[in-house]
């Protein structure tokens, strides 16, 4: 897989087409249905889980994924490596979460793969992963 033609969809941006967000919905579907066009689409088991209890089961998950033309990735060992090291920065600027959060597994993965990252929230990921390639409003 080419990962220049990869983007990862944050799990923002499908919990506003399936939960018809009045106001991102829109923006969302455009912009999944764009990306489409030129990269591969993707999210990780973070992603799956914050998106998961839009579904009755595992398997709608994944048809649903399937429909949309989105895969799954495994996260490698040096994304997670790379999350721990955005946390550390986090909690140097003053952070009080005691584990990191699910924008950094996710940051750190789409910036490993070198990919995009489709998404609304751009505040996190624009200043602990400054290189990552952003796809937003």
């Amino acid at each position: 897989m080419d990962n220049t033609k990869l983007a990862f969809v944050d799990a923002c941006v499908l919990l506003d087409i399936f939960n018809d967000d009045e106001h991102w919905a829109q923006w969302s579907s455009a912009a999944l249905f764009q990306a489409s066009k030129d990269y591969t689409l993707a999210i990780n088991n973070i992603i799956s889980t914050e998106i998961a209890f839009n579904f009755d089961s595992s398997s709608a998950l994944l048809n649903t994924l399937e429909q949309l033309n989105i895969i799954v990735l495994d996260i490698p060992i040096d994304a997670a490596f790379n999350t721990s090291r955005a946390f550390i920065r986090y909690r140097k600027r003053g952070g009080d979460k005691k584990t990191p959060m699910p924008d950094f597994y996710i940051g750190a993965h789409a910036y490993h793969m070198k990919a995009y990252l489709i998404t609304r929230d751009t505040a996190r990921f624009k200043s602990y992963f400054p290189k990552l390639r952003l796809i937003t409003p």
